[in-house]
C-alpha cells in the first residue's frame, strides 16, 4: 500500500504564484472557515509567512499549523493549499536574500496585499450603500497584522538581542511594520486598487508600506546573521568533599554521593 506525504513536494523556484493562485488560496480559506469562523483571511496569512520567514528560530509546520489555522487543520486535507503556501515560502526567501537596492527591482519582496477600501470605492453607488458602518481594513493593515501575530506568538525568537545596535534594528523594524497595523487617517492620494480608480489610499501610507518591505529585509537579516538563540546552561556547584552530601543522607559528600 502507497502512502501519500503530508505535503507535496516543492517545485521549482521559478515557478511564481499568479492571481489564479491567490483566488485558489482564497477559496480555500473559505471552505476551511464553514466549519471554523476564526479562518483569516489569505492576506493576514501572507504576513504571518513572511514573518515566520524572518523568525530568529526554524519554526516546523507542525507548529505554526495550529496556530495560523486551527488545531483542525489537517495538511493531507488540503494538499493544494499548503503547495501554493511552499511554493510562496521559497518566492519570499529568494526574494529577501537577493540583493536589491531599489523597491522597483523586479526581484524584491512584494507582499500580497489588498487595497479593500479601493475595491469599494470603485463599486456602484448602490453596492457601496449596503457596507456602510462596516470596518473597511486600510491597505496592507490586515498583512501587517498576520505579520505580528506571528511575533506575538513566538516572542522569545523575537526578544532583543544583547547587542545594542542589532536590538534597535529589531526595535525600528518591527514598529515600521506595527505602523501599518493602525488604520490610514491620512488624505486619500491615489489608489492601489486600480490606477484610475477613486483615491483610496494616502500618500502617507504608501510611504510607510515601502518602509515596511525593508524592514522585513532588515528582520531576516540580522536574525540570519546572528543565528538561533543559544541557551545558557547552568552547572550546579559541586559540594566539596568534606561538605554535607546534598542528598540529605548527613554524610559528608566524599563518603556519600562522592565517593
Amino acid at each position: 500500500m502507497t502512502t501519500l506525504p503530508d505535503t507535496p513536494p516543492t517545485p521549482p523556484q521559478e515557478a511564481p504564484l499568479g492571481p489564479d493562485d491567490f483566488d485558489a488560496q482564497d477559496l480555500a480559506l473559505d471552505a476551511m472557515r464553514e466549519h471554523d469562523e476564526e479562518i483569516p483571511q489569505w492576506e493576514f496569512c501572507e504576513g504571518f509567512l513572511a514573518a515566520l520567514v524572518c523568525t530568529r528560530r526554524p519554526i516546523e509546520p507542525a507548529e505554526y499549523w495550529p496556530v495560523l489555522l486551527g488545531d483542525g487543520f489537517v495538511p493531507a486535507q488540503h494538499m493544494e493549499f499548503v503547495w501554493r503556501w511552499k511554493r510562496r515560502w521559497q518566492e519570499i526567501e529568494t526574494a529577501l536574500d537577493a540583493n536589491v537596492e531599489s523597491l522597483e527591482d523586479e526581484r524584491t519582496f512584494q507582499p500580497e496585499v489588498l487595497d479593500t477600501r479601493g475595491a469599494i470605492a470603485a463599486l456602484p453607488e448602490a453596492e457601496r450603500g449596503e457596507m456602510d458602518g462596516e470596518a473597511i481594513p486600510s491597505f496592507a493593515q490586515v498583512w501587517a497584522l498576520g505579520f505580528m501575530y506571528a511575533v506575538e506568538n513566538w516572542p522569545d525568537e523575537w526578544a532583543a538581542p544583547r547587542d545594542k545596535d542589532a536590538a534597535q534594528m529589531l526595535d525600528d523594524a518591527l514598529d515600521t511594520i506595527v505602523t501599518l497595523t493602525e488604520d490610514d487617517q491620512g488624505k486619500p492620494a491615489l489608489s492601489m486598487y486600480a490606477e484610475d480608480g477613486p483615491p483610496s489610499v494616502s500618500q502617507e501610507r504608501v510611504d510607510d508600506f515601502g518602509a515596511a518591505i525593508w524592514a522585513v529585509y532588515d528582520l531576516r537579516q540580522l536574525w540570519r546573521s546572528m543565528g538561533p538563540r543559544v541557551e545558557t546552561i547552568r552547572k550546579e556547584a559541586t559540594p566539596g568533599r568534606n561538605d554535607p552530601c546534598p542528598c540529605g543522607s548527613g554524610k559528608k559528600y566524599k563518603k556519600c554521593h562522592g565517593a
